[in-house]
């Protein structure tokens, strides 16, 4: 990000909180490129070029036109037309609920779904098994899938409802 910014407190948070994202992204299973491009666009107040991404975050054009793909592909960030402009520009949804709906249903797609269709698959070949040993596996096996099963009806509901007022105002309320 910009350099010399010692003396703006706006800008040292700005740049304290992009590569903190960035940190935490690898902790979530992304790219640190990726999460920091995120951040970056999340606090932007315009739709940023890749050059302008390239520039403030150091990185490469591949890097950062492979990032944008990705983020695009998950929802989080979209292309923006600018009229007699031929570049494109992009723009993070700056919505916390639909950002955290966008997040749950693409993480359930690759993670859970994945993972449940595993346990599922390892659960029916051990079905009529009669051993000591195939039952406890069976049964580990089974408890595992039912958790996932809920977590992941839990996540559809969640991410179904990122136009509903009322489980982020449940939430608020929690507070």
């Amino acid at each position: 990000m910009s350099n010399g910014t010692d003396g703006d407190p706006l800008e040292n948070a700005r740049e304290t909180f992009v590569h903190s994202w960035g940190a935490l992204g690898s902790s979530w299973g992304i790219s640190r490129t990726m999460a920091m491009l995120h951040a970056l666009l999340l606090i932007s107040d315009e739709p940023l070029s890749t050059d302008e991404v390239m520039d403030e975050l150091g990185v490469s054009r591949g890097n950062a036109n492979t990032n944008l793909r990705e983020l695009v592909g998950w929802g989080l960030v979209r292309k923006v037309v600018r009229k007699g402009e031929r570049r494109e520009y992009f723009e993070a949804d700056k919505d916390v609920w639909t950002m955290f709906c966008t997040v749950a249903r693409e993480r359930k797609r690759r993670e859970l779904e994945p993972a449940l269709a595993v346990l599922e698959g390892c659960r029916d070949q051990t079905k009529g098994l009669r051993s000591a040993k195939a039952k406890a596996f069976h049964g580990q096996i089974s408890e595992l899938a039912e958790f996932v099963a809920t977590a992941n009806g839990i996540l559809d509901r969640l991410a179904a409802s990122d136009q509903s007022k009322v489980i982020p105002a449940v939430l608020k309320w929690l507070k």
